[in-house]
């Protein structure tokens, strides 16, 4: 895995080879002793100003100087000198809005007015409003049984336009004065925010969208008071991950029948994104979710395989999975218990005979985890071969089912 496709992993190789040439810096603005304010993102910024020889900065035009005060910059020590994050709530303000630097270490400044190029985010489809239902009838089902506090812990997200709509669901929900402690801040986290359920938000970054610009500048104290924008270590630590108790919802290419989950490999080989900051929540989540349609490219691909075609999250990280189908808690049960579950409440039905079929040969190797080697990917196969997942009519389907279980 390249260093890059981890946020820690790189945060760490920053520290480790403190030998960086020149950092280049987006600022919306540059203080009188050569602090550094910064604009819609903190990421790793802050590492790579600190340990780089020479420093450029661009001041942006662009971005509205009433971010000032959003960010909270705060660098770890090295061990054996580094103390606990202390961060106990999610809007807690431990460090600086500017990042340290010194005109003296800055080698050139250039000014641009070029605004970021992102994309509105599509509307929620049936599918994902129905995947946000189940979610929510999920949360409620663990507050009345005890296992969630009525104040609900903080929430972290995934991004794109499912996690979106996923998260923007909750504003239909009885929930209210939520928090999020994430790594991405999207358009459902300022709409949440300005319809009132979301009271603090704490994260990397946030994707300025024209639709979050204009929100933003409605009305920038209102976001200014709820948003803390800190460095990608400080974000996705571990250690206050836990210590929070936040609820990890991310979103997957597909996931199989025993929990493991694809978040970045199309067919295993094409990457379609990095893992981001989905292995340092999943990993240390209190609630781990993973959500998802069941189908893609028009029914043609299933969601739920008999095993992924690359493994970001193990089966020992994952512990729900939602699609518009229903809700698989997956905790403490044995891999066969496991894989009905989420055959039976994820998977499509025009999916779900070919699962159990996979399932039933797998279990004739009598493994504690039941894999069937030579036709885990028969289902990826099919795809490349056929453009579909579907299994062909018995006169077209050049595998025997009858020979396989009676062989």
């Amino acid at each position: 895995m390249s260093i890059y496709s981890s946020p820690l992993l790189l945060s760490a190789f920053i520290i480790l080879y403190s030998n960086i040439d020149v950092a280049i810096v987006e600022a919306a603005a540059i203080n009188a002793d050569g602090s550094i304010v910064l604009g819609s993102g903190v990421g790793n910024t802050p590492m790579l100003v600190k340990h780089a020889k020479k420093i450029i900065v661009e001041v942006n035009t662009s971005i509205p100087l009433t971010l000032e005060g959003m960010h909270d910059i705060y660098i770890c020590s090295k061990p054996p000198e580094r103390t606990e994050i202390p961060i106990y709530h999610v809007g807690d303000r431990i460090g600086s809005p500017y990042v340290s630097c010194g005109l003296d270490r800055i080698t050139c400044i250039v000014e641009s007015d070029i605004v970021d190029h992102v994309r509105n985010l599509s509307a929620p489809d049936e599918a994902s409003k129905k995947i946000a239902a189940n979610l929510v009838d999920f949360l409620e089902h663990e507050q009345r049984h005890g296992r969630l506090p009525q104040q609900m812990l903080p929430l972290q997200s995934g991004v794109g336009s499912i996690a979106n709509a996923v998260l923007m669901g909750l504003a239909e929900s009885k929930f209210e004065n939520l928090t999020m402690y994430s790594e991405i801040l999207q358009d459902s986290v300022f709409k949440l925010i300005k319809c009132g359920k979301v009271t603090q938000a704490s994260g990397c970054a946030f994707t300025p969208s024209p639709t979050v610009w204009e929100m933003y500048k409605e009305d920038p104290e209102l976001y200014r008071n709820r948003i803390v924008l800190r460095p990608l270590d400080i974000s996705n630590n571990p250690e206050v991950i836990r210590r929070l108790g936040v609820i990890s919802m991310n979103t997957p290419l597909e996931f199989d029948i025993y929990g493991q989950a694809n978040s970045t490999h199309v067919m295993g080989n094409r990457m379609m994104n990095g893992i981001g900051g989905s292995g340092d929540y999943m990993r240390n989540g209190y609630l781990t979710i993973f959500s998802t349609p069941s189908t893609a490219k028009g029914g043609n691909i299933s969601s739920v395989v008999p095993m992924v075609s690359h493994a970001d999250h193990t089966e020992h990280d994952t512990m729900i999975f939602i699609t518009e189908q229903g809700v698989a808690d997956i905790r403490g049960l044995s891999p066969l218990k496991r894989a009905k579950l989420i055959i039976e409440k994820c998977a499509h039905p025009d999916f779900r005979e070919q699962l159990y079929d996979y399932l039933k040969m797998a279990q004739r190797k009598n493994g504690h985890e039941p894999v069937d080697l030579e036709h885990a990917f028969d289902m990826h196969i099919a795809l490349e071969k056929t453009g579909t997942m579907k299994e062909q009519s018995k006169e077209e389907n050049h595998y025997d089912y009858t020979r396989r279980f009676t062989a």
